[in-house]
């Protein structure tokens, strides 16, 4: 008994020391982590992520967490009797949508702040809207009016910079402001990449509902741990991504050339999947990374 006791500390102590260099690499870096998917709407998964991020403030890594809410907001606006109406795929969205979707994405960035300060760590939930962080110009769809939907123009990330300097975790939700000071809702994954890019930050992570990227769509076995922005054009371009999985690849190469190092797609329904791509040698994700980035990741 004592000798499987023993056993299980060390491979206890293996996994700490593996982690090591990567806490030493990025030691006072930001990540920007974007919440969405399964893993808001499963209260396990919920209270894992919210674990793995707290943990990495914890051991020294600046994180940001950018949420969606597009589950829930559906849920109200049906509570609400407002029929939904779609244009290109794209959710109109009017003023009274407008509305709800502003009070659900509060009410949850509001609930994450509760996880976050029971694991004893200070976190702020602020919108787009808060120290003129979101400015956006109205969106359309194939020049067709889609209500009030923005286009991120320009981030201003003081606000971010001075809660990340007074040592609390920020929580965005995507809601924006144009020039008129106008209220928009803003596509949570564009809302994430453009932060990221404007605090520099060293990883942007994407939590989906699936578990990456693979090179044939149908083959799980052909997930790919690591791909180089030129790799991943060349994959777009090929015709084997599809999907919601085009508008996120997109959005991960405008990352990394906006000067985010690496961008990481991770199966949220994964407990923990944050730790187990950060901290593990092999990872278990997708990341992307610029041409001249030193890959991680060795077979």
């Amino acid at each position: 008994m004592a000798d499987s006791r023993i056993e299980e500390l060390k491979a206890k102590a293996e996994v700490l020391i593996e982690a090591l260099p990567y806490i030493q690499r990025f030691n006072r870096r930001i990540i920007v982590v974007k919440y969405g998917g399964s893993a808001m709407l499963d209260e396990k998964l919920k209270k894992s992520v919210i674990q793995d991020v707290t943990l990495l403030k914890l051991v020294g890594f600046k994180p940001i967490i950018v949420h969606g809410g597009g589950k829930e907001i559906n849920r109200w606006v049906e509570k609400s009797g407002i029929q939904p109406e779609f244009i290109n795929g794209l959710r109109k969205t009017d003023a009274e949508t407008m509305e709800i979707a502003e009070m659900v994405l509060g009410k949850v960035g509001k609930s994450l702040v509760s996880m976050v300060e029971g694991l004893g760590v200070r976190a702020v939930s602020i919108s787009g809207k808060d120290g003129g962080l979101l400015k956006v110009k109205k969106k359309y769809s194939n020049g067709e009016d889609i209500g009030f939907v923005g286009e991120i123009e320009e981030v201003d990330p003081k606000i971010l910079f001075d809660l990340l300097e007074k040592d609390f975790l920020p929580i965005v939700c995507p809601i924006g402001l144009d020039d008129q000071f106008q209220t928009y809702n803003i596509n949570a994954d564009d809302a994430a990449c453009a932060i990221a890019g404007a605090v520099n930050a060293e990883k942007l992570a994407f939590l989906t509902d699936i578990e990456g990227v693979r090179r044939d769509p149908d083959d799980p076995s052909t997930l790919i741990s690591e791909l180089t922005v030129t790799e991943a054009q060349e994959l777009l371009e090929s015709g084997y991504v599809v999907g919601g999985m085009l508008p996120k690849l997109n959005n991960c190469i405008n990352a990394v050339k906006n000067g985010v190092s690496r961008v990481h797609i991770l199966d949220g329904r994964l407990a923990h999947c944050l730790l187990l791509e950060i901290f593990t040698n092999k990872g278990i994700g997708t990341a992307i990374l610029n041409d001249k980035e030193e890959r991680f990741y060795h077979e």
